[in-house]
């Protein structure tokens, strides 16, 4: 980048190079996939912790504790994985930020209703014949 662009006019693609993956590294998507799932294997522990967390304080299923933690993630515009270690780190003692707290109680509480509302499977009258002999 020599010149400066002043009069308003687009300068040539050469002059800005590409922030993506070089389009002539065959590998180059390959590589960030592979960063991806390293990222993503590094902070599943610290996720699965969380939704333990969260099934003991407050009795949740596992896909419920799961539910709980993406809904809060996407209300908070916090990723998934530090909104896991505030939990765990929670859990020793750090207050969660207050608009998480909020958040998370509201999907703890919108969850259970959510399974409240679930009709309940009710047994085949054979079933209960079969158990009563």
């Amino acid at each position: 980048m020599d010149r400066p662009v002043l009069d308003g006019s687009v300068p040539d693609h050469d002059e800005f190079p590409s922030q993506g993956p070089d389009a002539t590294d065959p590998d180059a998507d390959l590589r960030l996939e592979l960063d991806q799932l390293r990222r993503a294997m590094r902070s599943r522990g610290t996720i699965d912790l969380a939704r333990g967390i969260l099934m003991a304080a407050f009795g949740l299923s596992q896909d419920d504790a799961w539910k709980v933690l993406v809904a809060t993630s996407q209300h908070t515009n916090t990723k998934l994985r530090t909104l896991a270690e505030q939990v765990v780190d929670s859990a020793g003692g750090t207050p969660l930020p207050e608009s998480v707290r909020k958040r998370l109680s509201a999907a703890v509480a919108e969850t259970n209703a959510a399974a409240d509302a679930q009709p309940q499977p009710q047994p085949q009258p054979q079933a209960q014949a079969q158990a009563q002999a």
